[in-house]
């Protein structure tokens, strides 16, 4: 299916079990900017809209009512996803309005939600590092529960080390974090290269080090 059709079948899905203010919320609230995030950032990692939800009621601690952008509710928790404009979200915002935004996402994760902000100007212009950052709050989730056979989760537990190091990473890293030796590292960090998820990186002893392509994220899940 494609994303238009994908998008359509959700907010037509949306709107048929909706009514009053929660359906109107959804008519006047997903707008441009939500339509974007879904089609630069969820869609292309996840190809489906399964368990989101756009325009999604909540309750503060005053029991008043607000839309959360899209919330994902899958089995394993709460996440709230928001696509804030610099004009409506901060510029426009008055000191009292400031404040309350930072409380409802502290008053939320003391209730078990995850909050994930992205900016405009990020999804419109930079959905690479988005869809990174999404990966790294829900993939670890997403493992837990999908059945993974051992090479893949050894690729996904390597990739992991790779991205967390903050550098290239090297054969020693491999063989001191997960307990192999140097020859099983190395034949990790090849296969790794093979599929285009690693980038060697040469030096007048050969290829000491490896550097995560930024794509490579999307393995993570």
């Amino acid at each position: 299916m494609s994303f238009e059709a994908a998008h359509c079948a959700l907010i037509e899905d949306h709107l048929s079990r909706r009514s009053g203010e929660r359906k109107g919320r959804l008519e006047r609230g997903h707008a441009h900017a939500e339509r974007l995030l879904l089609h630069n950032v969820w869609w292309p990692l996840f190809g489906s809209f399964e368990q989101l939800h756009p325009e999604y009621e909540v309750y503060d601690w005053n029991r008043k009512s607000v839309f959360l952008d899209f919330a994902f509710l899958p089995s394993f928790g709460r996440i709230g996803i928001e696509c804030d404009g610099y004009q409506s979200h901060v510029r426009d915002l008055d000191r009292e309005g400031f404040s309350y935004s930072l409380k409802r996402d502290a008053f939320l994760t003391g209730l078990g939600w995850k909050m994930i902000h992205f900016s405009y100007d990020d999804v419109k212009e930079r959905p690479e590092v988005c869809r990174m950052l999404l990966q790294m709050v829900i993939g670890p989730h997403l493992m837990q529960e999908h059945k993974l056979t051992p090479a893949r989760v050894i690729e996904k537990e390597v990739l992991r080390l790779a991205w967390q190091l903050g550098k290239p990473i090297r054969p020693i890293d491999v063989s001191s974090a997960m307990d192999v030796n140097h020859r099983t590292a190395c034949k990790w960090l090849r296969s790794l290269v093979d599929k285009g998820w690693l980038r060697p990186i040469p030096t007048a002893r050969g290829v000491l080090y490896y550097e995560v392509e930024l794509r490579t994220l999307q393995h993570l899940v």
